[in-house]
């Protein structure tokens, strides 16, 4: 019997990497992407193999088309069909309007939200296919609050990415696909901790947050595998789960 099938966009990254582990650690075949990163990205292939699981990484650019639907055939001739599309894959960006440039804007704006919308729309056959089928989209307490350091194109695009989960939720609904959000706040990636390098810094950005802690990638996987599943949560669709330590209540 073949296993359930999770998709995770941008898997090479310090996100991608726990929600892709989460997954192979329920039995889940894992089919990851990267862009840049396949030297993480075929580490973690090989983890999950060596811990018994299944995972395949793909490279793909989810800001383009082609690419898009090639990783759509790809999968189809993998899996056949996905139950699980976890849309994770994304640029940081920093600066407020006078610093943005229009080229950056766009670039933001087609990885961040466009690059969800392409994937989604090139994988909803394949979710169609499943018994059960859901997408999570990591979108950011950026999208909910202006009052944080992520530049404007970022902001913009995480609250794009909350309404795109929000109006999927209400089309896909009669189709029995369910369509959520994590919106975390600061976590502890690597790119993140270069720049909580100090004792100081950490104990900063831990006060931001009400519960005095700062947030791993894997709470935010299991947040992500929460939504993801509907034996845990079936009867919920159009969500936004706050993984932020109490920074925005």
């Amino acid at each position: 019997m073949r296993r359930h099938v999770a998709v995770v966009t941008g898997a090479s990254g310090g996100i991608g990497r726990a929600v892709a582990r989460r997954f192979a650690r329920e039995g889940f075949l894992v089919i990851g992407t990267y862009l840049r990163g396949e030297d993480r990205a075929r580490e973690l292939e090989r983890e999950i193999k060596e811990a018994g699981g299944e995972a395949v990484m793909l490279r793909a650019d989810v800001s383009d088309p082609g690419s898009v639907e090639k990783l759509a055939r790809s999968v189809e001739e993998i899996a056949g069909k996905t139950h699980v599309l976890v849309n994770n894959a994304g640029v940081l960006q920093l600066g407020g309007l006078r610093e943005t440039s229009v080229e950056e804007w766009e670039r933001v704006i087609r990885v961040n939200l466009t690059g969800p919308f392409l994937v989604s729309k090139s994988l909803l056959p394949l979710l169609e296919r499943a018994e059960w089928a859901s997408i999570v989209n990591i979108a950011s307490i950026a999208g909910e609050t202006g009052n944080v350091l992520a530049g404007i194109a970022y902001s913009a695009s995480k609250a794009g990415l909350i309404g795109l989960t929000k109006r999927l939720a209400v089309e896909l609904a009669p189709k029995g696909i369910r369509v959520n959000a994590v919106a975390p706040s600061f976590v502890e990636t690597e790119m993140v901790r270069s720049f909580i390098d100090t004792p100081e810094k950490r104990e900063r950005i831990a006060r931001l947050h009400p519960l005095g802690i700062i947030i791993k990638p894997e709470d935010v996987a299991e947040a992500v595998y929460f939504l993801a599943v509907p034996w845990l949560s079936r009867a919920i669709t159009g969500a936004v789960l706050r993984v932020n330590a109490g920074r925005l209540t």
